[in-house]
């Protein structure tokens, strides 16, 4: 396009330029230069100081005579412009988007038909600019929707959805490699005597401190994410397997590898979640959530069955911290 302008107007530069009017720029997008005439790509100038603005403000798309029409502009000298020709490029309700020019460092005469064909040209680019806009658009509002609907509105850590789809890609991923996977269910005990006590609001902003630490407390290859209530889950990659033994939490696996991996990581995520809370004014001493991991051989369990088995696994733990409450 910057070509057949140039051909048609003789001139020694072509460009296109876009204007941000927010913080007052103007940049050239892209530029065609023949001849000693040079209009670099990337310039950035204040609009301020551009002729494309002096030609919008007069109504007058050409001139031949910069200098003694526009002199006050500083680009314009430092480049050398003698002759200028533009057009505003805009959008359907008028906004300005840019400006398409040619300019040359010695006066020519405004060839017939330049008018229309840069009118037609301008009309192009607008209609291109504003297409791919709104395939931005659509991008940034998909990828909004997705991320609404993989996220806990709550706490922002991913939802049962996500998590049940990070967890079958790592049985997948664990099958082609020959390795366990983990997964860990949690469950905040007391959480219900905390609203009871200081309220919901108090409730909500403990469940979303709970999140911050439990994010903390795990490796860049695990995902934690609330599946509901004050339950949450934790998915992870495993050690791998060993075919000549087996385990009923990882079946066919190296037992004593993936229980020591299951105890660290349980107890990570149980001394993450313990501590002082500063909930509302008020100081919480919380001994941490109940969590129960297992190691699980992909090959031989179903996400849904793996988290039934961590379930289970994590009442077991309940059960066990209840009765050494009850023996104190």
């Amino acid at each position: 396009m910057l070509e057949i302008l140039g051909e048609a107007t003789g001139l020694e530069s072509t460009f296109l330029t876009s204007i941000d009017l927010d913080r007052g720029i103007q940049v050239t997008r892209y530029a065609l230069n023949d001849g000693a005439l040079t209009i670099p790509e990337g310039m950035s100038v204040p609009w301020e100081d551009t002729l494309c603005k002096r030609a919008l403000d007069d109504g007058q798309m050409y001139t031949d005579d910069v200098p003694g029409k526009w002199g006050d502009s500083a680009a314009a000298r430092a480049l050398g412009i003698k002759t200028y020709l533009s057009t505003p490029i805009r959008k359907a309700d008028g906004q300005l988007l840019g400006t398409l020019c040619a300019c040359s460092a010695s006066r020519k005469p405004l060839q017939p038909g330049t008018e229309e064909l840069l009118h037609l040209f301008s009309n192009l680019v607008g209609i291109f600019i504003q297409r791919e806009q709104l395939v931005e658009d659509l991008r940034v509002a998909n990828q909004r929707l997705t991320s609404y609907a993989l996220t806990d509105a709550l706490t922002g850590l991913p939802n049962r959805r996500a998590l049940y789809d990070e967890l079958e890609r790592l049985l997948a991923r664990g099958r082609r490699s020959n390795s366990s996977v983990m997964v860990g269910m949690l469950d905040l005990d007391g959480f219900k005597s905390i609203n009871d006590t200081y309220g919901h609001q108090a409730g909500d902003l403990f469940l979303q401190e709970i999140a911050r630490r439990l994010v903390g407390g795990i490796r860049s290859s695990d995902m934690v994410g609330r599946m509901g209530g004050d339950e949450f889950l934790f998915v992870g990659p495993g050690p791998d397997l060993d075919d000549g033994k087996t385990d009923v939490h990882l079946a066919r696996g190296d037992a004593a590898s993936a229980a020591q991996a299951v105890l660290l990581v349980q107890n990570r995520l149980i001394e993450s979640t313990a501590g002082q809370y500063k909930i509302l004014a008020n100081d919480i001493d919380y001994g941490g959530a109940s969590a129960g991991v297992v190691a699980i051989d992909p090959r031989e369990l179903t996400a849904e069955a793996a988290v039934r088995l961590a379930d289970r696994r994590m009442y077991e733990i309940k059960r066990v911290r209840k009765e050494g409450e009850e023996v104190r």
